[in-house]
Order: structure tokens, then sequence, then C-alpha cells
């Protein structure tokens, strides 16, 4: 069956998305292996457009940008140091633990989800995981069995970036609009989300974690009653897995973003679902739930990425982008040592400013691997936000999208169309079916009832039956 099926699976992203809200990263960053946040160095590299351009939203006036200003030097946060404090090679605070441990076999209480598995009970086995950090090899037992995900749909035959950067492929960047590639020029389809429904909605959002000083974020967002998505690295989740289990238990929503962070249009088929595969059974392992969405690390997606993510059951989520605005908070850079604190707080009001010209709401990329990043977002960026006027409302992305928490996960989704449209899959890639048998989704799927969920996503059949 071709990918044209998914078309019935989400009835509309298109008004919700602003058709051509994306971002690009002016700068990328490289994910760290494991602890010191504060003090670990992460290079960089500048990324061109390579020739390609992306269309301005038909919801969204041409940006503007607000005054520059850090506002007050220090927070009112317990725990965060003044701005201009907050620099690349500032001493490390200790690194915080999950604050509670939970027992196997404990049934999260969590808002939305009343029939959530019970906790599995996580105990790491080397032997049974890639090297962290690592693109996972192609050969396993379990990435054959997650190929197989992917028979009956027609997976775009593009050649495999360089190293996802668009100056090493000026050809493909030339041809990013038809390729869907993301990286150069910001190009979209339907099937992504990256704008929140609501003007003045911020679609809060954490990549490249569980993070030593998570806990500490964690604290903060409790404190303040917002909730969050959480793009988690396989390898992080086997490292910190308690961690995991505090952010779900919490009631933040879990993604997944990949086992080594790498670029996934630079990997193969192969590649590619061996780095999502295996992020979604270590999630899968220690919360007893396989996520339903996904985050291409630095946004690096094309049509082959998508329609590989979208076959497995996983919808890309980016941050929002304006033909002239981009919607990167540039924590990681703070960390990496490209900018200082008082520069990403700058662009975070530049942010605010630009946010308050859209019809919709939005997504910004934002850390918690960090200890830097999680300091200058809870005691700075996340503040402005509630004290803007007028104030913006902070959800996870799930919510802001009007998605029911249920359908985050494929064990608790009540949509009869989304994620799959398969007999069975096979998240644990042992060979046997651990997934409760869902409706076919054929020509008739139309007929089918769809939660509100995934179909709040528009537009749909058409990109497919026009891409594929």
């Amino acid at each position: 069956m071709k990918l044209s099926a998914f078309a019935t699976l989400f009835a509309a992203v298109g008004a919700a998305n602003a058709s051509g809200l994306n971002h690009h990263h002016g700068v990328l960053k490289r994910q760290a292996s494991t602890t010191d946040s504060s003090s670990a160095s992460s290079s960089a590299a500048s990324s061109s457009s390579g020739g390609a351009s992306s269309t301005a939203s038909s919801g969204s006036s041409a940006s503007v940008t607000a005054p520059a200003s850090t506002g007050t030097a220090s927070s009112n946060v317990e725990g965060v140091p003044p701005l201009k404090e907050i620099t690349f090679g500032m001493p490390s605070g200790t690194a915080w633990e999950a604050s509670t441990t939970v027992a196997s076999g404990v049934v999260p209480t969590i808002s939305g989800i009343p029939d959530a598995p019970a906790i599995p009970g996580f105990v790491f086995k080397s032997g049974a995981w890639p090297k962290q950090d690592k693109a996972p090899p192609t050969d396993s037992e379990e990435v054959k069995a997650w190929m197989k995900e992917l028979d009956g749909f027609d997976i775009p035959d593009l050649e495999p970036t360089t190293d996802g950067y668009c100056a090493s492929d000026p050809e493909f960047a030339a041809d990013a609009e038809n390729r869907g590639w993301w990286t150069c020029g910001g190009w979209t389809r339907d099937t992504d989300i990256v704008a929140c429904n609501d003007k003045l909605t911020w679609g809060v959002s954490f990549d490249d974690g569980p993070g030593p000083y998570t806990p500490k974020l964690l604290k903060y967002l409790d404190e303040k009653d917002i909730s969050a998505t959480f793009f988690v690295v396989g390898s992080r989740v086997i490292e910190r897995p308690a961690i995991l289990v505090q952010e779900y238990m919490s009631g933040h929503e879990i993604a997944v973003h990949t086992w080594s962070h790498t670029h996934l249009t630079q990997q193969t088929t192969e590649q590619i679902v061996a780095e999502l595969g295996w992020t979604r059974k270590a999630i899968k392992e220690v919360l007893g739930v396989t996520p339903t969405t996904m985050r291409p690390p630095y946004g690096d997606i094309d049509d082959r990425v998508r329609a590989i993510s979208l076959a497995m059951g996983l919808v890309p989520m980016i941050w929002t982008r304006t033909p002239s605005a981009t919607f990167d908070t540039n924590d990681w850079a703070v960390a990496a040592g490209n900018v200082d604190g008082e520069s990403c707080v700058e662009t975070f009001n530049n942010i605010l400013g630009n946010a308050t010209e859209l019809d919709t709401g939005m997504i910004v990329l934002a850390h918690d691997l960090y200890e830097i990043t999680v300091d200058l977002n809870m005691g700075y960026n996340l503040e402005a936000a509630q004290k803007h006027d007028p104030p913006f409302t902070l959800k996870a992305i799930g919510q802001c999208m009007d998605i029911p928490a249920t359908d985050m996960y494929r064990e608790t989704n009540t949509n009869k169309t989304f994620p799959s449209n398969k007999v069975a899959i096979d998240v644990s890639g042992d060979g046997t079916s651990d997934a409760e048998t869902v409706a076919s989704a054929g020509n008739g799927a139309a007929a089918m009832t769809l939660s509100t969920s995934f179909a709040t996503l528009a537009g749909l059949a058409a990109v497919f039956a026009t891409f594929f």
C-alpha cells in the first residue's frame, strides 16, 4: 500500500501548521556524549541554504523583531545564576538525580491516560544495546524486524546527503523544495507539526536528554504547572532511565530523537530505521509505552526520512520558522561556546516579538542536556514568555495541537488509523508481535472514526498523492 493511505490517517495539519512555518539552523551543534553539561564542549559548523528558499506562511505576516533586551540581569528562579555568569566554561553544579524511584509494576497516574501500562522496571544489560552515541549496526535481528515495517510503503528513492549540510550537496540543496529537505530552505510537508493551533501559545519542548540537570528543569516545570514535550536520545534513555520515568510520570510528553543524534538525511534507509527503532525500543522498555512522534536532530528531514518515520508510526515535530524569523533559542550555542547567555536571551526576546505577528502559536527549539541550557530556559526564557504582555500560554506540543494524551503513545492510542495500518508491529524487534491489533487503513479508511488527535493534521492526502 502506498503512503497515500496516510491521507485518511491525519485529517489536517495544514491549517494549524501554517504551511511554511519552519526553522533552519544557521549553526549546527553536535550531540555531547554523556554527563558534564556546562563545561562540555560542542563543535559547530556553518551551514548555507544552498540557494533553496522557503515560502511564507499564508497565516503569518512578515515577522518583526522585538527590541533587543536582556531585561533583568538576574533571575528570580532559585538556583539560576545571574545572566552574565551563564557562559561556556562556567563552573558546573552538582548533577541532579531523579526525585523519586518508581518500582516495577507501578501503574502511572497520568492525566488524560487512564489505562497507561505499568512501568516495566528497566535493568540495563550492556550486550543488549548498541554502543552509546554511535550509529547502531544495521545487521542486527532487531533492525531486520523493523525493516519489515516499511513493507507496503513507497519510500522515496532519494540519495542520502553527504553530511546533512547544504554546502556539501549544492545539487540537492537547489532541489530542496522537491525533496522536502528542511535543512535547506525550511521545506515541510503537511505531515510535519511545526506550530501550535492557537495564537500566543508556545509548544514547549526540550531536546537531547535526559540530562544530568533535567530534574532541575522538571522541578521548575512542576512548580509553574507547565507541560513540555521531551525529545529523547536513545543513548541517554538507557543511561538515565529514572529521569525519563520522572518526565513521563510528571505528565510530560515523550518523543523519539534518534539513538546517536545524527543527521538523518545522510543515513541509508537501514540506518534511519536503526536510529528510530532502537530509541523507540529503549523508551518502551523503560516506560512501557511507545511514542507516536519524533523530531529529527538538527531538523534534518526530507521526504525519504518522513516516509520512513511515518511508516514506523512516528509523526515528525519540528520547530517554527517564517521566511524572516527562526524559532531557535540558540541555547545550545552558549553551551558550545559560540555565544554568551545574554545573546541567547536577546534571541529569545526577538522570538517573542516575532511570535506576536503569527496567526498561529509557535514551537521553539530548546535543550535540557546541559546545565547552561537548563538555567537559560527556566531562569530567563520561560519566565519571559509568562511575563510577556500579552502573556503566552505554555503547553506541550501534543496539547497545543489538541492531541489527546492517549494518542501520544501506541499502547494507549485511540486513533484507529494511525500510527499503523498494519495488523501487528514488532516494537521490541524480537521477531514477535508486541502491539495490539489495529484497524487496517485502506481505501475505506475514510469511513473509519478518527480520534481528534492526529485528525487535526490536514492535507496529508494531497501531499502524499503528489509526492508518492
